[in-house]
């Protein structure tokens, strides 16, 4: 499996990825905004893009399709459940699908709901694991519910969807928030010192460049992946004081998205 990681280089912060087949040339886009950028990067490889998926509804996901599809005669993939919000899908995708690109790469589709109802994630079970994770999880952070989604299912989607993932895991998120991100993981844990150094490696960020971060590395500075941790309650209750003193997992998870909301 070859990974393009395409920059959009708009406001919305969106990566794109096309995945190549290094034995038959076949390709798939990933949320293909800037498709013009898409397909550039995969004729540059001598790819042919062959599919296109979409991880959820949103039109900063999905308004590529049409021309990269009238470009490329390439079929159209989506959460069946959002197919007829999207348009033009040719397969309706759910849990335990197994999408492959050419002969040497396959996909596991992973039902994830929560930053909308009809999300999906692909999961590649190489000898190092990757998980195209569109709007669900994002570096040091996780989707939001405002538009169409629903926070409760976002926290069932990741306390179901972590256990799976080894450490070794590559995160490829559909969008660039890592800095941002980090910033407010110090601010519900100021004392998170993996967090601190990563910011800090990120003076001069550059998108384009930015290594790709493990699942291991998210553990350490992700909060949404550390709702048991005293420091992190800790802070959390002094931002949110109708937190419990003694919070389940959920609770946590609940007031850190509500609060990530107008932060």
């Amino acid at each position: 499996m070859i990974i393009e990681r395409i920059w959009a280089d708009n406001p919305l912060r969106n990566y794109h990825y096309v995945i190549g087949c290094g034995e038959t040339g076949e390709a798939l886009a990933i949320d293909p905004l800037d498709w013009q950028a898409c397909l550039a990067a995969a004729q540059a490889r001598g790819w042919t893009i062959t599919q296109i998926l979409n991880t959820h509804e949103h039109r900063d996901h999905t308004a590529g399709n049409a021309a990269l599809k009238a470009a490329t005669g390439a079929r159209v993939l989506a959460h069946a459940g959002a197919a007829a919000g999207i348009g033009g899908i040719d397969q309706g995708l759910a849990a335990g699908d197994v999408l492959r690109v050419g002969r040497s790469v396959e996909l596991e589709c992973l039902d994830t709901p929560g930053h909308t109802l009809t999300h999906v994630c692909l999961l590649a079970h190489e000898q190092q694991p990757a998980l195209f994770s569109g709007d669900t999880l994002f570096n040091a952070g996780v989707g939001n519910c405002k538009n169409g989604g629903d926070p409760e299912l976002l926290f069932e989607t990741c306390r179901r969807l972590l256990p799976r993932l080894s450490p070794g895991t590559v995160l490829y998120p559909g969008h660039d928030y890592l800095q941002n991100n980090l910033r407010f993981t110090l601010h519900v844990e100021p004392d998170n010192a993996a967090a601190t150094q990563k910011l800090a490696q990120g003076a001069g960020h550059d998108p384009r460049t930015a290594a790709v971060l493990t699942l291991g590395e998210e553990l350490a500075i992700n909060s949404f992946f550390r709702l048991g941790q005293p420091q992190l309650i800790e802070g959390l209750r002094q931002q949110v004081p109708a937190l419990p003193q003694n919070p389940a997992p959920r609770e946590v998870f609940l007031a850190l998205r509500e609060l990530r909301n107008s932060w």
